[in-house]
C-alpha cells in the first residue's frame, strides 16, 4: 500500500546512488530518477543535492527519509497482520545469502521450506556478506544469511551454526603432501583470495593477522567473488585457497582437488540477520526456526 516514490526514495536515500538503488529495487536508473522527480515535485522542494557524482540528502531529505520509514514499516507490517488473520503462512519470502551459504547450504533448505509451506513464495538474491547486511538494513530483503559477524548494529543476528574452512590446493602441488597447514607456511605459496566485502575474506585476513601474518603481506595472485570460481581457478595449480568444508564435497570425492585442515583450525559461525523491530511476521519467524534447524544438521554431517 505504500507509496511506490516513497520506496524508490528510501532506497536511494539508503545507498546515496541512484544507480546502487535502481539495482537493488530491479528498476532501470531512468525509472528511478523519474520517481524522484515526482516526489521533488510533489513536496515543491529538492530531496536531493547533486555535484560531483556525487549525492546527498537536503534538510527536507532528511526529514522525509525520518518519515519514509515508519510509513513503510507501518505499511509492510499491516500487510502482513491481515495476511496472517487467514491462518495460514505465505506469501512473498525475501532471503539473501552470501555465496557459500546461498550455493551449498541454502537451496535445499528453502526447497523443504517451500514443500512444508506451499503458499510462501520465496525468493533468494546472492551477494557477499556485506551487501546482504547493506539490503537487510535497507528493508529490501525479510532476512539474510552471511559468513561473518555482523557490521550493523541496527540489525538482530542470530548464529547458526558453526562452519570449518580449509585449505585446498590441485593434487600435485607443493601443499598437497601436507595432513595440516600452518598460517606462516601458507604465506610463502601464492594464494588465490575472496574479493573484499566477503565473509570469508574476512575471517581469512583475521586468521593470518591474529598469527602474525598481516593479510596485506600474502602473496595474492587473483581475487575472486565466488567459491565455484576460486575452485576452478586452484584446480589449475596455480595457487592454494581456503573455503568452507561444504564447498568442496565433491571435489573432494572425485579427486579434482586436495583439502587440508589449518593449524590452529579455522572454524567460523554462520549468522542469520534481520531488522532489530517489535514487530517480525509469522513467517519470517518459522523461516528463521526451520533454516536455523535444518544449518545445524548439515553443519553435524560435515563434522
Amino acid at each position: 500500500m505504500a507509496d511506490r516514490r516513497l520506496q524508490v526514495f528510501h532506497a536511494v536515500a539508503k545507498q546515496l546512488s541512484f544507480t546502487k538503488a535502481a539495482e537493488v529495487l530491479f528498476m532501470t536508473q531512468p525509472a528511478v530518477t523519474f520517481q524522484i522527480k515526482q516526489l521533488e515535485e510533489h513536496f515543491n522542494t529538492r530531496l536531493f543535492d547533486r555535484g560531483h557524482g556525487k549525492i546527498s540528502l537536503t534538510p527536507a531529505g532528511e526529514t522525509v527519509l525520518e518519515y519514509a520509514e515508519r510509513i513503510l514499516g507501518l505499511s509492510s507490517e499491516l500487510d502482513v497482520r491481515l495476511a496472517e488473520m487467514t491462518g495460514q503462512i505465505g506469501g512473498p519470502l525475501l532471503v539473501g545469502a552470501s555465496t557459500t551459504i546461498a550455493e551449498f547450504m541454502l537451496p535445499r533448505i528453502l526447497g523443504e521450506f517451500k514443500s512444508q509451506y506451499p503458499n510462501v513464495r520465496p525468493r533468494l538474491i546472492v551477494a557477499n556478506s556485506e551487501s546482504i547486511e547493506t539490503r537487510v538494513v535497507e528493508h529490501t530483503l525479510d532476512i539474510g544469511l552471511i559468513e561473518a559477524p555482523s557490521h550493523q548494529g541496527n540489525l538482530q543476528c542470530e548464529v547458526c551454526c558453526d562452519d570449518e574452512l580449509l585449505a585446498i590446493c590441485a593434487p600435485g602441488t607443493p601443499l598437497a603432501k601436507n595432513k595440516e597447514l600452518t598460517p606462516q607456511l601458507l604465506a610463502t605459496h601464492p594464494f588465490v583470495s575472496r574479493e573484499p566485502g566477503s565473509g570469508t575474506r574476512e575471517v581469512t585476513d583475521n586468521y593470518f593477522r591474529s598469527a602474525g601474518v598481516p593479510p596485506e603481506n600474502l602473496n595474492i595472485v587473483i581475487e575472486l567473488g565466488s567459491p565455484e570460481a576460486i575452485k576452478g581457478v586452484v584446480e589449475t595449480g596455480i595457487g592454494f585457497a581456503i573455503v568452507s568444508r561444504a564447498s568442496v564435497v565433491k571435489e573432494k570425492r572425485l579427486g579434482d582437488l586436495i583439502a587440508i585442515p589449518l593449524k590452529p583450525r579455522l572454524t567460523r559461525t554462520l549468522s542469520m540477520v534481520y531488522p532489530k523491530e517489535k514487530f517480525r511476521s509469522r513467517l519470517v519467524n518459522t523461516f528463521v526456526e526451520f533454516a536455523t534447524s535444518k544449518l545445524k544438521q548439515f553443519a553435524a554431517k560435515q563434522s
